[in-house]
């Protein structure tokens, strides 16, 4: 990814020197998107790991969840979308389908917010998320440290919006059979 940096210098060219002063300039902006793209993943990996022991197997909760990290769903011919993490009830999917991908609906999605996705993931896939019946999505703040549960109506419209914050416990549907902590998933 480095190596493609180039500065723009018409009618001359960069030498070794020139060129890697350039991908030393880019250095630090490449490794804050690292470094989000780490805290990004230690924050899906802990929430992962809180919904999946109760809902996945029901090891101290109902169980009756496919739980999944980034799943391709075509729910829009020609469109692939991938949330950050989705879930299905057991009852509406009784097993993984044999196929890379999933032409249901989640019942649950998990998006993070990040300053790159946030107007995709508001203005673009909850829409489509809406239409196709998916009843709950949380949007993942890890900045403001917020989370945001989005409950669906039955006119496939985004109803009841309520948001958490800072290190508030929480029981949040579909999976408020359980507290979550939320302090336990800013690795801030």
């Amino acid at each position: 990814m480095l190596a493609d940096v180039q500065i723009e210098q018409p009618g001359a060219e960069l030498g070794f020197g020139e060129r890697l002063v350039a991908i030393v300039e880019e250095l630090p902006a490449f490794l804050g998107v690292a470094r989000v793209a780490v805290e990004l993943d230690e924050l899906l990996e802990l929430l992962g790991g809180e919904l999946r022991g109760p809902f996945q197997p029901g090891r101290g909760g109902p169980g009756g969840w496919w739980l999944l990290f980034e799943p391709e769903l075509h729910l829009l011919a020609l469109e692939p979308m991938v949330p950050c993490l989705a879930g299905w009830r057991v009852e509406r999917m009784s097993t993984l389908p044999e196929t890379t991908y999933f032409t249901l609906a989640p019942d649950w999605i998990c998006e993070v917010l990040s300053k790159s996705t946030e107007i995709v993931d508001r203005n673009k896939k909850l829409p489509i998320y809406a239409a196709h019946g998916v009843s709950h999505v949380w949007l993942i703040d890890p900045i403001a440290k917020t989370l945001e549960v989005h409950s669906l109506g039955d006119d496939r419209r985004w109803r009841d919006v309520r948001i958490y914050e800072g290190e508030a416990r929480v029981r949040a549907e579909p999976f408020a059979a359980i507290e979550l902590d939320l302090a336990s998933l800013w690795v801030r």
